[in-house]
């Protein structure tokens, strides 16, 4: 199907692109168990709980859906193992590392403090994450020029990361005008974890940035309006989109800065905005249900989106529908494995031509 590339089989990308290591900041969406590992009580997050992972584990993992992640995908299509989460003991990390965490945020606990929105779930930001990183290069590589060649064929995933500080601020009450006032901290904490990055020697870097969250379930249910004109074609809440887009245009604003200063790194946008709204429009022909494409798999609820926050997908008497793999949404938040499949295809083939084959 045009604009997806099937991972399932695209091992040779990964002699193509001479690609041997990956490398994952990010929260919910890559996290594949640090926040578990790295919790007192990780076992006590829903997400940690049947029926999440069942789908392709048999059973929980840490990841926030049914099954695998994009960047679980993204290690498939270029020939490489699923990637362990930073915080596992005695992990194997030749080919790369994931220091994402379910729940964090691109600010700091501080920055978002002075905002007065608070992180309920982790204080594991991005520069946490970005330290986690420099500790692993300096047990690995060591110096300078060690890092430089060890990740002259890596592929650095700098997000997506951001959205949390938007969610938690909707949650914590704050105006669309508000949280569009945070929106340059926010891009000027991902540009400055870019250029950490390619300090530390990446040459491929992929941004991604903000899903149309006024498509998601949870904000259905929570923003939800008798008033039509709030609503597009696709039944996504247009100023949630719209706000979305605002980040993502400073985003990218920032990204072509970036390639003007670093021209010998591959420094490439995660369009997971228009991805997200492919996997809608083709949801028919990819044999998604029709009837249930906002509607939560896992999750609760008298609505039309199967979504409840005082009762969401994990917690007891909370069960999933029968087929997850006809659910774009799995719990309302975060996407089915089979979602992830098809976004993680669409990235990929719009990716890989704005990347080098080959790094000296």
């Amino acid at each position: 199907m045009a604009g997806f590339m099937n991972v399932e089989k695209a091992g040779e990308l990964g002699r193509l692109y001479h690609l041997d290591k990956i490398y994952q900041l990010g929260d919910s969406i890559s996290d594949t168990g640090n926040l578990v590992l790295e919790s007192p009580h990780g076992s006590g997050f829903l997400f940690t709980r049947p029926p999440y992972g069942e789908t392709t584990f048999g059973k929980p993992t840490g990841r926030c859906s049914n099954g695998l992640l994009m960047v679980d995908y993204f290690a498939t299509a270029f020939g490489l193992p699923y990637l362990e989460p930073y915080k596992k003991a005695h992990a194997n990390f030749k080919h790369g590392v994931n220091f994402a965490v379910a729940g964090a945020t691109a600010l700091s606990e501080e920055a978002l403090k002075a905002k007065n929105i608070t992180n309920p779930a982790t204080n594991s930001s991005l520069s946490v994450q970005l330290e986690w990183m420099a500790s692993h290069f300096n047990s690995t590589c060591h110096t300078k020029e060690g890092c430089w060649k060890m990740l002259r064929h890596a592929l650095f995933f700098v997000g997506e990361i951001g959205g949390n500080d938007y969610n938690y601020g909707f949650v914590q009450r704050k105006t669309l005008d508000e949280l569009t006032g945070l929106v340059p901290d926010v891009v000027q904490s991902i540009t400055d974890a870019v250029r950490r990055v390619i300090g530390f020697g990446a040459r491929r870097v992929i941004i991604p940035g903000n899903f149309p969250i006024g498509c998601l379930p949870i904000y259905l249910s929570s923003f939800h309006t008798n008033n039509s004109a709030a609503y597009d074609e696709k039944h996504c809440l247009k100023d949630l989109n719209n706000f979305a887009e605002i980040h993502n245009e400073v985003l990218k604003a920032s990204i072509n800065v970036l390639k003007k200063k670093y021209p010998y790194v591959d420094i490439v946008y995660g369009d997971y905005y228009n991805a997200y709204l492919w996997l809608l429009s083709h949801a028919k022909r990819l044999r998604f249900d029709r009837n249930s494409l906002q509607k939560a798999c896992c999750g609760s609820g008298s609505g039309p989106y199967n979504f409840d926050p005082q009762k969401m997908c994990g917690a007891e008497g909370v069960s999933a529908c029968p087929n997850p793999d006809k659910y774009i949404s799995w719990d309302g938040i975060h996407s089915t494995q089979r979602s992830y499949k098809y976004i993680a295809g669409y990235l990929l083939r719009s990716i890989l031509p704005q990347m080098r084959m080959f790094h000296l």
